[in-house]
């Protein structure tokens, strides 16, 4: 098939991969634009930009696809199918009815749960214990179209974003191209999705990454996970950042405020949470500090039973 793909970060590269090793012709790969990136701020290109000049694909880069000049570009290219996979852009009707066979998107969650920017960190910070990949038919609202296939997998207690994604980043391009064969072959199925069943998966903001030490360990160590690497949940210490990085739910308890240290030791130090658990606190970044060890930081900085996180 000759296809136009569409998308930007690392978690698209492997379904550009898999399409043309899969044999379709990419005719354009559209992407973001490079982005300032680092300390230094260099513009660094997106991981699809940099897939697709490997394999000498055209790229474009527009800052929107509803300008004339851009959709004239797709309508000459002639794709049969515009394949979507974290692209960071709404496609504009005038784009969705260009290919005959259709757009067709990867999205990181069993729709119509999580529809939205961050599902594989909304499944883990809301305590999922499955999600998976769906592909689906585009259509004018966000992730609303007929779903084609689905995959699913478990996500593990102490599974992070991290490692989840790149679980799903697997997983997306295999589905994907178990997709374009059915859709090839005219065998692709079309379901409806249930809007009442519909959950949303925001963008990440720091709204988002603020630890509450008044809710459960439970609770707090899904944020953890959920935002490992990257942004990473955040507590305050002495009226700055301080992200926790990693964490383990401990198996004691304490009625001490929510946010106090209970203990300290080789492992990290365990913190009291608000329904009387306490959470085991293993790696740690200060404000213009390094990731290192919580054990390591409460050596260098004095945290003792008598610390207290969150102000």
């Amino acid at each position: 098939m000759r296809i136009i793909f569409m998308g930007t970060p690392e978690f698209a590269v492997a379904s550009l991969d898999r399409i043309v090793k899969d044999g379709h012709e990419v005719a354009a790969v559209f992407t973001q634009p490079d982005r300032p990136k680092g300390r230094g701020y260099h513009l660094t290109p997106p991981p699809v930009k940099v897939m697709a000049q490997n394999y000498g694909i055209p790229v474009y880069q527009p800052t929107t696809l509803k300008d004339e000049e851009t959709i004239q570009i797709i309508k000459d290219i002639n794709p049969d199918c515009i394949v979507v996979v974290a692209y960071g852009r709404i496609l504009p009707e005038s784009v969705l009815n260009i290919p005959r066979l259709g757009c067709i998107n990867v999205h990181a969650s069993l729709l119509p749960k999580l529809r939205g920017a961050a599902p594989i960190q909304w499944s883990i910070i809301n305590g999922e214990t499955e999600t998976g990949i769906t592909t689906m038919f585009m259509a004018k609202g966000l992730d609303t179209g007929d779903m084609i296939l689905k995959a699913k997998c478990d996500i593990g207690p102490d599974e992070t974003f991290g490692e989840l994604h790149d679980k799903l980043m697997v997983m997306g391009a295999e589905t994907l191209s178990k997709t374009l064969t059915l859709l090839e072959q005219g065998k692709a199925p079309r379901e409806k999705q249930d809007d009442s069943l519909a959950t949303y998966a925001p963008m990440i903001d720091k709204n988002s990454t603020l630890i509450d030490w008044n809710k459960s360990a439970q609770e707090i160590h899904n944020l953890v996970r959920g935002l490992n690497p990257s942004p990473s949940a955040y507590t305050l210490f002495n009226g700055l950042k301080f992200k926790i990085i990693s964490s383990k739910l401990h198996n004691t308890e304490s009625d001490k405020t929510p946010g106090s240290v209970v203990s300290v030791s080789e492992e990290g130090f365990v913190i009291a949470c608000g329904d009387g658990k306490t959470l085991l606190v293993k790696e740690v970044q200060a404000q213009g500090g390094k990731k290192m060890t919580a054990a390591a930081y409460a050596n260098g900085h004095g945290v003792n039973d008598t610390t207290i996180f969150g102000q």
